[in-house]
């Protein structure tokens, strides 16, 4: 077989030399795994009819929040669902502000839109691609009610200031960990860190159950809200005065069992028995993804134009899941070729690649869309003043396609394969001049 030096010293593929990845990738790549044990988990609750129940899913959430280390986990019917769920619960309202990161997927910030509140987009870190406590600062008002957030791409934020910041004005900080399942900050579990925490266990994430979400915390008050809220089947688990007036389980011969935001937000426990037999082996699982990527960027380390998107190893802080792996470009040590060019010539070797991430949400049509008939955009229509970002406004977000680009996501820790996909970007960067031609 070709060795790394041996195929970074041939021709570009792009220019008629032969491809640097070669090898059948047999499974490094493929997800979710899905065994006989979640085939039959799922097949339990189908034949027992018990879909719409909640018997599978509290067992679910008992051991997920065992395992996350919070006190609550609820699951929901989706990551959205449980995003919107806890930004109510946080107290997010009619003409409250929420601040958001615009280099994310959209489900982190519009459920604010349905609850009355705006979305205020603010800036990324350039080596984490999450969010900028530095430009949360900047964008915090009497009105900022919640701050979300993102773990993007399984790299943990910096906390610790935006904490901080939060505190100081009492604003509740939630988390949304959807790319990051079983990451740490310092040493800390995602999604424990802040107020609450809510995410996706859809099918292409890192913890897949299908199509799912879970929202967990340590406050009883925030996670009674969220049953509240979208769980009307649950409303005989609520402890707190004020939510049993509110679900009419605290007034004589009054109706209950009516979701107060008249939203139905469970899980189908199809999901649920996958999601247990899924929680039960993703440690494992994690653990050699996580290897497998450590020794792809590991093998990189001083090529020149990348960059791994990972925490340095002493931080304490541990990538989760690495859903979406993304490289970082530095054009400059290339002699400025573009990212788009650099990315061709990766994919024309073999290795699939292309540039940036999510579009940023701030340049996004809906920001200018009238969506419940209030006469004018729907960010604006309880806003005290324009919240919108208009487009030079968050400059790193809106130079990710000149900076970031996808790697492989590798599932297995298989040296001989990995090699070649190492081999073909050090090929490129070695080709780097031939590319500006």
């Amino acid at each position: 077989m070709t060795t790394i030096t041996e195929s970074i010293n041939q021709p570009l593929a792009l220019t008629g030399g032969p491809k640097a990845v070669t090898r059948d990738p047999q499974d490094i790549l493929d997800w979710p795994i899905v065994t006989p044990e979640d085939e039959q988990a799922v097949l339990d609750v189908l034949r027992a009819g018990s879909m719409s129940g909640t018997d599978v899913t509290r067992r679910f959430e008992a051991e997920f929040a065992a395992w996350e280390g919070t006190a609550f986990a609820l699951a929901h019917c989706n990551g959205t669902a449980a995003i919107q769920a806890a930004m109510w619960a946080a107290g997010v309202r009619r003409g409250d502000e929420v601040i958001c990161p615009s280099m994310t997927y959209w489900a982190s910030g519009l459920p604010a839109l349905t609850l009355g509140a705006t979305v205020v987009w603010a800036d990324i870190q350039r080596d984490t691609l999450c969010l900028d406590p530095a430009s949360a600062a900047e964008r915090v008002t009497g009105r900022t009610k919640a701050i979300v957030v993102v773990h993007y791409a399984g790299y943990p934020a910096d906390m610790d200031p935006i904490m901080a910041l939060a505190e100081a004005r009492g604003i509740k900080v939630i988390e949304d960990v959807s790319h990051a399942h079983g990451g740490l900050y310092h040493g800390r579990k995602l999604g424990t860190i802040g107020h609450v925490g809510a995410m996706s266990i859809m099918s292409g994430k890192a913890l897949p159950a299908g199509e799912g979400g879970l929202l967990v915390t340590d406050d009883r008050q925030i996670y009674e809200r969220a049953i509240l809220w979208g769980h009307y089947a649950r409303h005989g688990d609520l402890t707190i005065t004020e939510l049993l007036a509110m679900s009419g389980l605290g007034r004589p011969q009054a109706a209950s069992g009516v979701p107060i935001g008249g939203v139905k937000g469970r899980i189908n426990q199809l999901a649920s028995a996958m999601g247990r037999v899924q929680l039960k082996h993703y440690d494992r699982r994690n653990a050699e993804i996580c290897k497998a990527m450590n020794y792809f960027w590991d093998q990189l380390d001083g090529t020149p134009g990348v960059r791994a998107h990972r925490p340095p190893r002493d931080s304490g802080s541990a990538m989760g899941g690495w859903y979406t792996a993304r490289g970082l470009y530095v054009a400059e040590e290339l002699g400025g070729l573009p990212l788009a060019r650099f990315c061709e010539a990766l994919t024309a070797e073999g290795c699939p690649a292309g540039p940036g991430a999510n579009m940023p949400l701030h340049l996004q049509a809906f920001n200018e869309v009238d969506i419940y008939g209030d006469g004018q955009a729907t960010v604006l229509a309880n806003a005290t003043r324009d919240v919108r970002a208009p487009a030079g406004s968050l400059p790193v977000s809106e130079a990710i396609n000149d900076f970031c680009f996808g790697v492989p996501w590798f599932k297995r820790y298989r040296p001989e394969i990995i090699d070649e996909y190492v081999a073909a970007i050090k090929k490129v960067a070695a080709h780097a001049d031939a590319l500006k031609a």
